[in-house]
């Protein structure tokens, strides 16, 4: 089953942050953001998911965000859009609005609180893919919705939808993106929606990852993964091995926090500015982070 070109949405992907100034979202930051993720080779860009603050943005400044990322990508990169909601009729709203905004696709990811029953999991994203043709990619993250989609489910949607083409995976769990392998076509992407999971998800079949930790390294993810993908893992293990405990302090608060503040140190955007009920870090965190940056930058000088 091949109904869209789905090889678009593999490799390495950022879930890019949304940068701000104060209680502002900064679109001149942002524009630099997306020209810092193309010099470094990312493969495409998702727009206004979790990682973008979507909880807390307005529905005008979300759509904002999807058009000037689309704009500043120039068709450089694909970008995916976030438009997941736990209101069906919102999601369909944002896809919709998205979709004439030029994105090539769309995020959606599980409906979260509400806890809807398989049945109303699968009509909910059912709604969603009859309001667009093109290609949906599903977002399960069960640590955040409550819930997860099931491979049961996604398996039903893909035989009555074919541009759902693909899964963000954030479960955790090998057994599941083995299952999803096994029982979905060839041309189904599994993406890893967790940066210390990816090479391991990578092996047993999934095609890339979209990443938090590439806003701030995306040469160093895109590389890991290409070489992951071209069955060298020596090679992407040593890569790894370089950005593996900085991965695991990007979520010693809660996600962009971190992110955000690596960002704003380094220099590429002006401000770790993150909006309530987010806050930033702790000043503990703060240097714990930062050693970590510090440890990177030194291993890449030796």
């Amino acid at each position: 089953m091949k109904t869209c070109d789905s090889q678009k949405f593999t490799g390495a992907w950022t879930a890019l942050v949304t940068p701000m100034h104060g209680e502002d979202v900064d679109y001149s930051d942002l524009g630099k953001l997306v020209e810092f993720q193309i010099a470094g080779g990312i493969d495409g860009i998702l727009s206004v998911g979790t990682s973008g603050e979507s909880p807390t943005l307005t529905h005008v400044e979300h759509l904002a965000v999807i058009a000037k990322t689309v704009e500043a990508c120039a068709g450089r990169v694909p970008v995916l859009a976030g438009t997941g909601s736990n209101s069906t009729s919102e999601a369909v709203e944002l896809t919709r609005e998205a979709e004439k905004l030029g994105a090539d696709g769309f995020l959606l990811v599980a409906p979260y609180y509400n806890k809807p029953s398989p049945e109303g999991i699968f009509r909910h994203f059912a709604k969603i893919a009859n309001s667009t043709t093109k290609p949906i990619m599903l977002y399960s993250i069960p640590s955040r919705c409550g819930i997860e989609i099931s491979v049961e489910t996604v398996v039903r949607l893909r035989a009555e939808f074919p541009h759902i083409c693909g899964i963000k995976e954030a479960g955790g769990s090998c057994d599941k993106v083995s299952r999803l392998v096994r029982e979905l076509d060839d041309d189904f992407i599994v993406m890893s929606g967790d940066d210390s999971l990816t090479l391991p998800f990578i092996s047993l079949g999934a095609k890339g990852v979209i990443s938090v930790a590439s806003n701030w390294l995306p040469r160093e993810v895109a590389t890991m993964v290409k070489l992951m993908r071209g069955g060298d893992l020596a090679g992407a293990q040593k890569i790894f091995a370089t950005i593996a405990d900085l991965c695991k302090k990007l979520f010693i608060e809660p996600n962009p926090v971190p992110a955000k503040f690596v960002l704003a140190r380094a220099g590429i955007i002006g401000s770790d500015a993150v909006r309530l009920p987010l806050c930033g870090m702790s000043a503990a965190n703060r240097e714990i982070v930062a050693k970590a940056m510090d440890a990177f930058l030194a291993s890449k000088n030796n």
